[in-house]
């Protein structure tokens, strides 16, 4: 039975694209089965009391230099179609009540991938509400709908609640995954994420 590995993202973080463009081939040599669990990460980092690497690196500008150093590497070594935002930081809280909303309408998969493309391929300014929508229905989703659900307050409930069940169980930011109870942080994790849906 192929183990379940959940990834706990938020759009904003452009390690959470760089994890979701580089999972599908670790499933498909695992047979594992991503679970995606929506989080606000200004909510986690509340929460844990962390804080964003361009704030905590500010007064290391070596260290934040080196991070960005291997993020290209890793673009770069997994041929991904990147561009970093000319808009970041962007403010992802309704991108994310979006993603719960599109659990609950049946068009995750499609909202997900049109949202990081968005994003992190297109350089769009998803922080605003009118090009949303207009990338949600180029993709053929119904962003009114969608929208319309992310107002709802079950929907806010749930992500704070996901959010909140990340930071007791360990969580700091994102990407995050776990494999059963096994935590792992970061993209540079997920040759050690492989092999965690590989032990029998």
């Amino acid at each position: 039975m192929a183990k379940n590995l959940e990834f706990l993202f938020d759009f904003g973080g452009p390690n959470s694209y760089l994890a979701h463009k580089s999972l599908p081939e670790i499933c498909a040599r695992t047979g594992a089965e991503p679970v995606y669990v929506p989080i606000l990460l200004g909510g986690l980092f509340k929460l844990t009391n962390n804080q964003a690497p361009m704030m905590r690196y500010a007064e290391t500008p070596a260290k934040r230099n080196y991070e960005m150093l291997e993020f290209d590497r890793f673009v770069k070594a997994h041929a991904l179609p990147f561009k970093m935002n000319p808009r970041f930081p962007i403010n992802s809280l309704y991108l994310m009540r979006g993603a719960v909303a599109a659990q609950q309408l049946g068009c995750f998969a499609l909202y997900v991938d049109t949202v990081m493309a968005a994003m992190w391929e297109d350089g769009r300014d998803m922080g605003e509400a009118k090009i949303v929508r207009q990338v949600l229905d180029s993709a053929g989703l119904n962003s009114a709908a969608l929208l319309a659900l992310a107002d709802d307050p079950d929907v806010k409930a749930e992500l704070m609640a996901n959010t909140e069940a990340a930071a007791k169980r360990g969580a700091f930011g994102v990407p995050t995954f776990f494999v059963g109870e096994e935590m792992f942080w970061g993209k540079e994790r997920l040759e050690q994420v492989e092999a965690a849906l590989t032990k029998s």
